[in-house]
């Protein structure tokens, strides 16, 4: 793993006022409610959804059958790893405390000085993606796919670290979109939907934000009905129960 990267000063202080101020920007951005808000697909669509992202693997190992659930089954502590100019720390801390209040049953929150991580991220700019990218996957000929990524090590006891790589500029969007959507991965949905229109979980949805369908996705896999390591087969009888009660205890239609 990289060493964080020293910040680059700021020229003069009307640079520093901007960089605070679209540091500012991010974070009240992520978090803006949509204008219209969209009604969930059907039950048997979420359904679908949630046992195709939740038992797959966009990235797969190529002699492994990871055909099972796998998300964190302890705390999940992240630390943040900078080579960016631009500060994300605000945006990303901000999503952290948002991902642990809006997800029943999981224990999110930045690693102390003391304290080992298990979820880190890393921001960097355009020019360092492939470089920190092969130090992660520990492969220097690796040709890092995609705009972002997340690398998690798992096995059938759970998730025992992730690695997101978010670009930091190329955009307030792109920075939103990779925060959201490999944070979320990174805790267990690690494959992609095509199918999933209100889901960031699909590369050719537009939205930046946590919605109300990634959250009832996130809720069920860490219900505590459901477990590391749990066969499609062994869960699929629980699923329509554990969709049913968290749509009414999240309050959606």
């Amino acid at each position: 793993m990289r060493f964080a990267g020293a910040e680059r000063p700021a020229h003069g202080h009307r640079s520093r006022r901007l960089a605070v101020a679209s540091a500012l920007s991010a974070v009240a951005l992520l978090f803006a409610t949509p204008a219209l808000s969209q009604r969930l697909p059907k039950d048997a669509e979420i359904l679908d959804g949630f046992e195709t992202v939740i038992f797959g693997a966009e990235l797969r190992g190529t002699f492994s059958d990871d055909s099972y659930l796998k998300r964190f089954a302890v705390p999940v502590r992240f630390r943040i790893e900078s080579k960016a100019k631009l500060d994300r720390a605000p945006a990303i801390r901000a999503f952290v405390r948002q991902m642990g209040r809006q997800i029943a049953h999981l224990d999110t929150g930045m690693a102390g000085r003391e304290e080992s991580a298990n979820f880190v991220v890393h921001v960097v700019d355009r020019a360092d993606y492939q470089k920190v990218g092969r130090e992660i996957y520990r492969n220097p000929f690796y040709r890092v796919p995609g705009n972002c990524i997340v690398r998690s090590v798992y096995g059938r006891g759970g998730i025992s670290r992730s690695d997101a790589i978010l670009v930091s500029d190329e955009g307030e969007a792109l920075f939103r979109r990779c925060l959201v959507e490999e944070l979320l991965q990174g805790l267990g949905p690690l494959n992609d939907d095509a199918d999933a229109a209100q889901s960031v979980f699909n590369d050719t949805s537009l939205l930046t934000s946590f919605g109300g369908y990634d959250r009832l996705i996130l809720n069920m896999l860490y219900d505590r009905r459901l477990e590391p390591g749990m066969s499609r087969k062994a869960a699929e009888p629980l699923l329509p129960k554990i969709l049913a009660e968290t749509k009414r205890r999240l309050r959606l239609r």
